[in-house]
C-alpha cells in the first residue's frame, strides 16, 4: 500500500505526521526496517510521502522512544538490537508488568474481566491459525497478544504505568519479531493459564506463569550465541537459520510477511 493509502487511512483528528510516525514505529517493531538500518532523510521522505522536515521531526521523536539513535554527522538509524539489551527489556517488562497484575487483578471489575475474556478470544483464533494455516499472519498475532497482556493489566488504575509498560512490550516484540518467535502449543496453554488465573483473580500464580512466558522465549531467541538476528537479522521476507535448541512441543518460528 502507497503512503497516500495508509495516510488516508488514519483515525480521524490524527495528522500526517501521527499516521507517518506510527508506520514507521510499525515497520521497526515488526521487522521491516532491520536494527541498525540507516535512515536517510531524502529517502525515508519520499517513502513515506512526507517533507524532509517532518521526517527529521519524527526520526527524533522515535529516537526519544529509543527505536532510532541519532547521531551527529551521521543523521539517523534504526536502533541496534543485542542479547544484552532483550534481556534488560524482559527483566523490566517482568517487573512492572507483575506489579500491574496483582493492582489490576485486586481492583478489577465485570467491564475489566469482559475486555480480558474477548481479548484472550482474539489471541487464542490468531494463535490456533498460526498452528494450522500456512499463510497465517504472525504480525497479527503479536498484535493480539500485547492486547492481551494489556487488557490484563488495564485495571491497575495507572495510567503512567500503563504507557511506561506500554513502550517496554513494544521494544520486547520488536525481539519477537526479529528472533520470529512463535512457540505454538506451549505459548498458547501460558496464555490460557493467565486468563484462568486473571478470572480468579490470582496474581501470585499469574506472575510465576509470566516469569516463564518471558523467559522462556528469551531462551529461544537467544539459543544461538551472538543470536544472528543482533548483528542483522535476515530480511522480513526470509526465516531465520534453523536452530539447534531443545524440542519445544509443536513450537513454529515464523516467517515475518511485509
Amino acid at each position: 500500500m502507497g503512503a497516500s493509502s495508509d495516510i488516508a487511512a488514519g483515525v480521524a483528528g490524527e495528522t500526517v505526521g501521527d499516521v507517518v510516525h506510527a508506520r514507521i514505529r510499525s515497520d521497526i517493531l515488526f521487522g521491516q526496517l532491520a536494527p541498525g538500518e540507516r535512515l536517510r532523510l531524502d529517502e525515508a521522505s519520499r517513502r513515506y510521502g512526507v517533507s524532509v522536515g517532518t521526517m527529521r521531526e519524527l526520526l527524533n521523536r522515535l529516537a526519544s522512544e529509543g527505536l532510532v539513535v541519532a547521531e551527529a554527522q551521521r543523521g539517523f538509524e534504526v536502533a541496534p538490537a543485542s542479547a544484552t539489551e532483550f534481556r534488560e527489556i524482559a527483566a523490566l517488562r517482568l517487573l512492572l508488568e507483575g506489579h500491574a497484575l496483582t493492582i489490576s487483578f485486586a481492583a478489577g471489575d465485570l467491564d475489566w474481566e469482559a475486555r480480558v475474556v474477548a481479548a484472550h478470544h482474539k489471541l487464542a483464533v490468531t494463535e490456533h491459525r498460526m498452528l494450522t494455516e500456512t499463510d497465517a499472519d504472525p504480525t497479527l498475532v503479536r498484535q493480539c497478544d500485547r492486547a492481551f497482556h494489556q487488557a490484563l493489566t488495564s485495571a491497575c488504575g495507572s495510567r503512567v504505568l500503563m504507557e511506561t509498560l506500554g513502550s517496554i512490550h513494544d521494544r520486547y516484540l520488536r525481539y519477537l519479531s526479529l528472533a520470529a518467535i512463535f512457540r505454538g502449543d506451549r505459548s498458547i496453554q501460558e496464555h490460557a493459564d493467565l486468563l484462568a488465573c486473571a478470572l480468579a483473580r490470582d496474581a501470585g500464580r499469574a506472575a510465576r506463569i509470566l516469569k516463564v512466558h518471558i523467559d522462556s522465549c528469551l531462551d529461544y531467541a537467544l539459543a544461538d550465541e551472538p543470536p544472528a538476528w543482533a548483528s542483522g537479522p535476515a530480511m522480513p521476507d526470509q526465516a531465520p537459520p534453523a536452530r539447534d535448541v531443545a524440542p519445544r512441543t509443536k513450537s513454529v518460528r515464523t516467517t515475518r510477511r511485509r
